[in-house]
C-alpha cells in the first residue's frame, strides 16, 4: 500500500512542510465527498514515521463506516502506536491491515485522544492482539459514561452486520493524571489534557521533537466544529491557547486534512474566540439569547467550512447556554 505523502522530513522544517501540505491539498480530489472506508483507509505520510488516516468529512454513514474522524499512528523501532481506534471492531481490524501495509512492526500501544465513538470501540479489537490502551482517567471515565449512547446510535445507523463484535472497552488502567510522557523506539509522546473541549476530558498528543501535534477533537479544519451540551467552548479555546503555544509545524485535527497552525486558527482557534467573546459582550448587555443568535448568525469568514449551516446557530445558542450558568 502506497501512502499518499505530506512531507518526508525528521525534522520540522517549517517551510518545507507548508509546500507540502499545500501541495497535498491540491491532489486531494475526493475531500468533498463522503469517501468510503477503503478510500479513508490509504495512509498519508507526515514524516518517514507518522501518519493518519483522514476520515471523511461527513457524518457517520455506511459507506465511512462511522470514521468520519482522524486517525493517527506512528512507526517507532520498537512497535506502532496508533493515535485512536476508530468506530467500531470491524473498522479496527481494517486499520491494522492497513498499518501492516507499511510495516511488519505490530500495533503495540493505542492512545485515546477523547471519547466519541469513532476515537475508542476499536480498543476491544487491540486488546484482544495485546496492545496496551493509554487512556487519563478522565477521558476513560467520559467514555465509560457515553459507550452504551454511543454503541446504541452507531447500531441504528450503520447496522447489526457492521457494529458485530464491538465491546465498549475503556482503557483497563487508566492513568490518573493530567499529563503522560513516555518514550517508545526513539519518540518521545506527550498526553496532555489542557481543558475539555468537544467532550469532557479531550486531550492532545504532542511529538515536540517531530513538529507535530495530533488534536483530536480541540481542533476542526475544513468542517464546523460541533458544540454539544456537554461540550466546553471556554476550555475548548484555552486548550487551542495551550497548542498554539507549542508552535507546532504540523497539527493533524480530529477532522479535516493535516494542516498548519495558521489555518487550525482559522478555522478553530478564531472561530471559538468569536463565540466566546461575543456571547459574553452579549450576557454583559442583557441580550436574550434570540438576539445573539440573530446578531451572530451570518458571519461570512467562516462559511467556508462544511457543514455550517447545520451547526453555526446550534453553536451559538449552545455557547450562551453554557456562559449564561457562569455569567
Amino acid at each position: 500500500m502506497n501512502a499518499s505523502k505530506i512531507v518526508v522530513a525528521r525534522t520540522p522544517v517549517l517551510s518545507l512542510i507548508l509546500v507540502g501540505l499545500m501541495i497535498y491539498s491540491l491532489t486531494v480530489a475526493m475531500a468533498d465527498e463522503d469517501r468510503p472506508i477503503e478510500h479513508i483507509l490509504e495512509p498519508r505520510a507526515i514524516t518517514e514515521q507518522i501518519h493518519y488516516f483522514y476520515g471523511s468529512l461527513e457524518n457517520r454513514t455506511q459507506a465511512n463506516q462511522g470514521m468520519n474522524n482522524n486517525v493517527g499512528f506512528v512507526i517507532t523501532d520498537e512497535g506502532v502506536v496508533l493515535i485512536d481506534s476508530g468506530p467500531s471492531r470491524h473498522v479496527a481490524q481494517r486499520i491494522e491491515q492497513a498499518v501492516a501495509g507499511l510495516t511488519d512492526h505490530p500495533i503495540t500501544h493505542v492512545i485515546n485522544l477523547g471519547s466519541q465513538d469513532h476515537r475508542w470501540l476499536g480498543n476491544d479489537h487491540f486488546l484482544s492482539r495485546g496492545a496496551e490502551i493509554l487512556a487519563l482517567e478522565r477521558t476513560a471515565s467520559t467514555q465509560a459514561e457515553f459507550a452504551r449512547q454511543h454503541l446504541e446510535r452507531l447500531m441504528t445507523t450503520l447496522g447489526a452486520a457492521a457494529m458485530a463484535g464491538t465491546e465498549p472497552r475503556p482503557a483497563p488502567a487508566p492513568i490518573p493524571a493530567d499529563d503522560h510522557e513516555f518514550e517508545l523506539g526513539g519518540v518521545r509522546f506527550k498526553m496532555v489534557y489542557a481543558g475539555d473541549a468537544h467532550f469532557p476530558g479531550d486531550i492532545l498528543l504532542h511529538l515536540p521533537d517531530h513538529g507535530v501535534v495530533f488534536a483530536g477533537d480541540v481542533v476542526y479544519t475544513e468542517r464546523m466544529l460541533g458544540i454539544h451540551p456537554w461540550s466546553n467552548p471556554v476550555e475548548q479555546l484555552k486548550a487551542f491557547e495551550t497548542m498554539a503555544s507549542w508552535e507546532p509545524a504540523v497539527i493533524v485535527p480530529g477532522h479535516g486534512k493535516a494542516t498548519d497552525l495558521a489555518t487550525a486558527q482559522r478555522d478553530t482557534g478564531d472561530y471559538l474566540a468569536m463565540l466566546v467573546r461575543e456571547v459574553k459582550e452579549g450576557l454583559a448587555h442583557w441580550e436574550t439569547l434570540d438576539e445573539v443568535v440573530t446578531r451572530l448568525a451570518d458571519l461570512p469568514e467562516f462559511r467556508h467550512l462544511r457543514h455550517y449551516d447545520d451547526w453555526h446557530r446550534m453553536n451559538i445558542n449552545r455557547t450562551y447556554l453554557f456562559m449564561e450558568v457562569g455569567f
